[in-house]
């Protein structure tokens, strides 16, 4: 099995980046727990980081043909990126969307997702747990039989 992570913009800046929301892992403490967990799991993994729309969406083009699933943290492009939304969908890749704090306590304009509708679940506020939860959710997804 073979899952494709992307963190979206800004990303690259946890453990700096308002700490007292996002905290003081950095991105590569991220990848380190995904990847001992895909080890764990017997699961291969690809993990990108971009602050560019169309470097996440050329990633999810890609993993069409060679990933099973995506683990995909779009960031601020959340709440603003139909094109991140139509990629997903047009993939067709069973989807998991994290995000580090809770969007949905957060300001109004956070509490909208272009990528949920086309997501299997999303799993927020839990820092960086929110990625080992999803990841997990999501290999179990793809464990099970599918009709």
């Amino acid at each position: 099995m073979h899952i494709l992570v992307l963190h979206g913009p800004n990303l690259n800046l946890l453990g700096l980046r308002e700490p007292g929301i996002y905290g003081h892992q950095t991105l590569a403490d991220v990848d380190r727990l995904i990847e001992s967990m895909a080890e764990s799991l017997r699961v291969t993994v690809d993990i990108h980081q971009s602050n560019h729309e169309g470097v996440l969406i050329d990633h999810i083009h890609a993993a069409r043909t060679r990933c099973q699933g995506l683990l995909i943290n779009p960031g601020a492009y959340t709440h603003t990126s139909l094109a991140l939304r139509d990629a997903i969908a047009g993939v067709g890749l069973p989807t998991v969307e994290v995000h580090l704090s809770n969007i949905h306590s957060r300001e109004a304009f956070r509490h909208q997702s272009w990528i949920a509708p086309v997501a299997i679940g999303q799993i927020s506020g839990f820092g960086p747990e929110s990625y080992r939860l999803g990841f997990l959710g999501l290999v179990n997804y793809l464990r099970l039989p599918q009709p």
